[in-house]
């Protein structure tokens, strides 16, 4: 039973009991949930050791009934509560323009118990009829389902990341501002993104909302105030901004930036020393005398602490190490010194090897690693043991021409359930490193796929485990798999993990990464690009890294050329 499991039992309790129209419950599972999933262990060890109550959130009724999920894999109050209300109610509930009474009304008075009886009953101008609703509840509903229908939930970071920029980069031309930025999750880097949040520092705020609202992209404007509006982009992103007044500019960004987590944290150290804190700045609590807000820098200097970069503020151990000036040094863009992980036409990749070379000059890269699918996957492309010998010879010959950068051969070799490897020692021995990975049979039980995978890193050819844990966001789950067990292995055999930068894939995870720091483990970024777009993607790698504490010590592709060279062996 793993975190996310728990979680989300505990969110669809949350939402069964909003739609039965209990108070202040649904608050407290959720936050309940929100901190299961942002545990730095699993949430069995937490129940084996009798702590569960030393989770934030989680009182004696929550307890127990976590502690009936692990023991039994299911929970009877959510049985219960199923048996009240329709299971197809909790999806119509993510209907923008839709809340949990009128949900009630429809399911009493239509019938309705699923999204496509709601939309069904809005097509034939049912809900117009219904008392308080009318002609315009009924288009709303309609064009709650249709965003719906067209996004399956949080934005993946590295599509958050790019709508955010452009909005920065509009705001800045057309207006000026010096004092913006994103905030909230995208600016602490989270691996997915609800709405976007910008903020920016002006005293002239309504100059700044018209701006904001007339950009190009706007399909609809969703509101606007005096100091805050909302729109929906074409795309059907929705975008929120928020003004202040300059003066409060650093304080509003700590305090919008969150976590939630780490301000309740901040606010309680301010208490512990004669202060408070909010969006507006740090005020004497006797006298109200505001002593800081203008910068993030002196928000936290008032505090006591060292600024803290936005993507360790999650409430991990970051107020701490900045109190005893020990905070990490994190990784950079700029530290990397080449990519590990890229495919060329000779799989499935969209660049031929000499593309992917003159890109990698242009980033300033030392060197880049073709690793192309092996043999067995044929679905990809995967390149037969004979095509593979003359790929080497093919890459060695562009490496020589390429002139100041090293062109490394490697190749993404299948891990079989019994834990071979796709291509035989006699051939891997020929490649400057290999890059090993589960594409296939992810059904094994977790005993089996994590022998799998350390009977593969045995392998003495054997260099990174790629995306470890196999989860795809949004879209599947990671395998099963004892990710402590292999974490230690690798540790263990000087097999490098990989940090696997492409947005679907984040694998490692920033949790995982952390533990992995930890642990010993050194970890190996790649964008696994199959185009030369996606050679960018590298900044996403750097941001969960950042998440999980990582230095530029702990990230093999760091190193110059020559120590490189010296750690694969080549």
């Amino acid at each position: 039973m793993n975190n996310d499991k728990v979680a989300q039992v505990l969110y669809e309790i949350a939402d069964l009991l909003e739609l039965k129209g209990v108070e202040f419950k649904p608050v407290a599972y959720r936050r309940a949930a929100r901190n299961i999933e942002e545990l730095d262990k699993d949430i069995e060890e937490y129940y084996r050791q009798d702590k569960l109550r030393e989770i934030p959130g989680v009182g004696e009724a929550i307890a127990k009934k976590i502690a009936e999920i692990i023991q039994s894999g299911e929970l009877n109050y959510l049985k219960g509560l199923k048996e009240e209300l329709p299971v197809g109610l909790l999806r119509i509930m993510e209907v923008p323009e839709i809340g949990p009474k009128t949900i009630m009304r429809l399911y009493k008075e239509l019938r309705i118990t699923n999204l496509q009886e709601l939309k069904k009953a809005a097509e034939e101008h049912k809900i117009r009829k219904l008392k308080g609703l009318g002609d315009r509840s009924e288009k709303n509903i309609l064009k709650g389902i249709k965003l719906l229908e067209q996004r399956t939930g949080r934005m993946l970071l590295g599509y958050a990341y790019f709508y955010g920029k452009g909005i920065i980069d509009y705001l800045v031309t057309i207006g000026g501002y010096q004092f913006i930025s994103v905030a909230g999750s995208l600016r602490r880097m989270k691996e997915t993104i609800g709405d976007i949040d910008i903020l920016v520092g002006s005293d002239e705020s309504e100059k700044v909302m018209d701006v904001f609202v007339k950009n190009p992209n706007v399909s609809e404007i969703i509101a606007r105030g005096d100091t805050k509006s909302s729109i929906r982009l074409k795309e059907g992103v929705q975008v929120d901004i928020r003004v202040v007044s300059t003066d409060s500019y650093g304080a509003a960004l700590q305090y919008f930036t969150g976590s939630k987590e780490h301000n309740i944290s901040l606010r309680s150290l301010a208490i512990d020393n004669g202060l408070k804190i909010n969006e507006y700045g740090v005020f004497k609590k006797d006298t109200d005398k505001r002593i800081a807000g203008r910068t993030e820098e002196e928000v936290y200097a008032a505090l006591g602490l060292e600024l803290m970069p936005p993507e360790i503020r999650e409430n991990r151990g970051e107020i701490k190490a900045a109190i005893e000036h020990r905070l990490p040094t994190l990784i950079e863009l700029e530290d990397i010194r080449g990519d590990l992980h890229v495919h060329s036409t000779l799989s499935d990749g969209g660049a031929t090897v000499e593309e992917i070379v003159l890109e990698a000059v242009k980033k300033g890269y030392e060197y880049i690693g073709i690793t192309d699918h092996s043999e067995s996957l044929k679905v990809a492309g995967g390149v037969s043991r004979e095509d593979l010998m003359k790929n080497i010879e093919k890459v060695r010959e562009v490496s020589e021409s390429a002139g100041g950068i090293r062109v490394l051969m490697g190749a993404e070799v299948e891990i079989r359930n019994d834990g071979t490897l796709d291509y035989p020692d006699s051939v891997l021995k020929d490649l400057d490193f290999t890059v090993g990975a589960v594409h296939t049979g992810f059904k094994m039980d977790e005993k089996e796929m994590t022998q799998r995978i350390i009977t593969a890193m045995s392998n003495d050819h054997f260099t990174i485990l790629a995306h470890p844990t196999g989860r795809v966001l949004e879209q599947r789950g990671p395998y099963n798999v004892d990710i402590d067990k292999v974490i230690d292995a690798a540790s263990e055999k000087e097999v490098f993990l990989e940090l696997n930068a492409l947005p679907e894939r984040l694998d490692l995870n920033d949790l995982n990464c952390r533990k992995a720091k930890e642990r010993g483990a050194t970890l190996a970024m790649g964008t696994d690009a199959h185009s030369i777009a996606q050679l960018n993607y590298m900044m996403f790698g750097v941001a969960t890294g950042r998440r999980g504490w990582l230095e530029k010590k702990n990230v093999l592709n760091t190193l110059p050329l020559k120590d490189l060279e010296r750690s694969l062996g080549i």
